[in-house]
């Protein structure tokens, strides 16, 4: 997830880097969970890893995306090197502007701006025309410690497994702010397993407005930010995760999510069922990935998400 650019008093020694190598002026434009994201110029960028992430199963996630004819751009790497141990790629800087603002916790009036759920539509469309390949198998999800479909022949059953590696991370945290919480796992884990098999196209996994930008008119003109949850598998779960996170934090958040998961099962034909357990699932494999106290607004988000949720809390 995208964290805003924000200021600082400590020595950034990158620019001075890549100026060395011939790109005066970088800019720091963003930072995320996998890495911080500086603007050279001449419609380049470079993005400073975070860990040692998997750069060319990576590249060719990317490579697999520009095959198809999208309606926006997707992320192209040029090169890959390596700085005093820290992986470094120089990419092609994508057009547009964020969606919204420059900080994921930005809030959204009570109107679900049309334009906005026009360009979430496009968006989710043309990464369901995607087939899910090879490579999008093999990546991990953050958090976890091997490829997600690794001995599994259906999505579902992969974040099954997923599951059960989340919970016993740091399931005690999560079960000491959600009532009944073994009961509920096992209710979402029985309601994930009955989903049909569908079709298996690229997830991105993490369409928080920051992570999809617009042109003037508001239109999406460019993904990025792939590999927080990227993966290949149902578009159900893209979409019920995109309703979900498009406002975390504001003050009609559930409206937003309830309106959008409705647009999605009206418009994209997914079942609201599917939707409401892949909700309860990214709750369940993602609640830990930044902190696991209430001063943590990730945490408390997913286990708000759980104590509502039909399926993981039915009334």
């Amino acid at each position: 997830m995208e964290i805003s650019r924000r200021a600082t008093t400590a020595h950034d020694p990158w620019p001075e880097h890549f100026a060395a190598r011939g790109h005066p002026g970088a800019l720091r434009v963003g930072a995320g969970a996998e890495g911080v994201v500086y603007r050279l110029g001449h419609g380049r960028v470079a993005k400073v890893w975070t860990g040692r992430p998997p750069i060319e199963l990576t590249r060719q996630v990317y490579a697999d995306l520009a095959r198809h004819r999208l309606p926006f751009a997707t992320p192209e790497i040029f090169e890959v090197l390596e700085h005093e141990g820290v992986l470094v790629t120089y990419e092609r800087e994508l057009p547009g502007v964020r969606m919204r603002g420059t900080h994921p916790h930005g809030q959204f009036g009570r109107e679900l701006p049309e334009h906005h759920a026009d360009a979430l539509l496009t968006v989710l469309r043309g990464l369901a025309s995607v087939p899910g390949t090879e490579a999008m198998r093999l990546l991990t999800v953050q958090g976890d410690d091997r490829p997600l479909w690794r001995g599994h022949d259906r999505f579902q059953d992969a974040l099954a497994a997923l599951i059960a590696r989340a919970v016993a991370r740091n399931g005690a945290a999560l079960a000491a702010r959600v009532p009944d919480f073994g009961a509920g796992v096992e209710r979402t884990l029985n309601a994930l397993r009955s989903l049909p098999t569908g079709p298996v196209t690229a997830i991105h996994g993490d369409l928080v407005p920051p992570n999809i930008h617009v042109d003037a008119a508001g239109r999406p003109v460019a993904v990025l930010d792939f590999g927080f949850c990227t993966t290949a598998g149902d578009p159900a779960f893209e979409a019920a995760v995109t309703a979900a996170i498009w406002d975390m934090y504001g003050p009609y958040a559930e409206e937003h999510t309830a309106r959008l998961t409705r647009l999605f099962t009206d418009r994209l034909g997914h079942s609201r069922q599917a939707l409401a357990v892949y909700q309860a699932v990214y709750a369940l494999i993602s609640y830990d990935l930044f902190g696991m106290g209430d001063d943590d607004g990730h945490f408390r988000w997913c286990a708000a998400l759980l104590r509502r949720g039909p399926v993981f809390t039915p009334s």
